[in-house]
């Protein structure tokens, strides 16, 4: 009797990377099943942009397998997969077209461009305008993206990778200098790709926040220099003893719903410095 189980989204088995006799990440084994919300935590130098480096296609891992949207590292044309995985950066090292309006924005992310260079359809600005929506923004269509807030810009820039329906979406520290209501409206966004979307899209996050995970979140990866310190359920990875550790100071982790939040006791503090 045959059975159709679907393949994981992302699947690393002992994946390693070295570099200059240091190795930066090691023995990474995790999965990631589809049409979920994951995420990738640990503290500064961990190994979590190596890691999603490894993921994208964009570091070649030195020993271990990769497998991203079922395709096996090493039997798949990377360039060809990369248009199934799309990446938000709210600091990446370019950015789209100042002048774009935000429905040109999203637009752009039809072919991969920081500026709006082909023609489209009625169609495609109809989809576009209905992402907008989704993401809060749909008063904004005719506005400028000069004149956006970085979190306007961050869900503008969620809005655009959804355009193309990609398999993946990896979102790398979304929420990077946003206030406390920007940061609230992103994580509202990818919630939303849970609650309100018909696309099966596999988001993963990297962050060094708990409280930046939101709720739809069911799968967590937590880094030490480089290693797996622990993986599973938020419910799993999220206590105090598995995360005072990794961060080296003694936390206090509160639950509301399917929320957490992360707390130091200033009686600490002393012994922090």
């Amino acid at each position: 009797m045959s059975t159709n189980v679907e393949q994981p989204a992302i699947e690393l088995r002992n994946v390693g990377v070295k570099r200059a006799e240091r190795w930066i990440a090691d023995g990474i084994s995790w999965k990631v099943p589809t049409g979920t919300c994951a995420a990738i935590l640990g503290p500064n130098g961990s190994g979590k942009s190596t890691l999603a480096r490894v993921i994208t296609g964009y570091i070649w891992p030195t020993h271990g397998d990769v497998f991203v949207a079922g395709e096996h590292f090493g039997e798949v044309d990377l360039n060809q997969l990369r248009r199934s995985i799309r990446l938000v950066q709210a600091a990446g090292p370019y950015d789209v077209d100042p002048e774009l309006t935000a429905e040109e924005v999203v637009l752009t992310g039809l072919f991969g461009t920081i500026g709006l260079f082909d023609s489209v359809t009625d169609a495609d600005r109809q989809h576009a305008n209905d992402l907008l929506a989704q993401v809060g923004l749909a008063k904004l269509r005719g506005a400028k993206y000069s004149t956006f807030s970085n979190g306007e810009r961050v869900r503008s820039l969620i809005a655009r990778s959804l355009i193309i329906r990609p398999k993946i979406l990896l979102l790398d520290e979304p929420t990077a200098g946003l206030d406390l209501l920007a940061r609230e409206q992103v994580l509202a966004t990818i919630q939303s790709l849970f609650e309100n979307g018909d696309r099966k899209v596999t988001v993963l996050m990297i962050t060094h926040h708990v409280e930046e995970l939101p709720p739809a979140t069911s799968q967590v990866l937590l880094l030490s220099e480089g290693r797996v310190a622990a993986s599973g359920s938020p419910a799993e990875v999220l206590r105090p003893e598995v995360l005072s550790p990794v961060y080296n100071c003694q936390l206090h982790v509160d639950r509301h719903g399917d929320r957490y939040y992360v707390r130091v006791d200033p009686t600490v503090w002393s012994g922090l410095l």
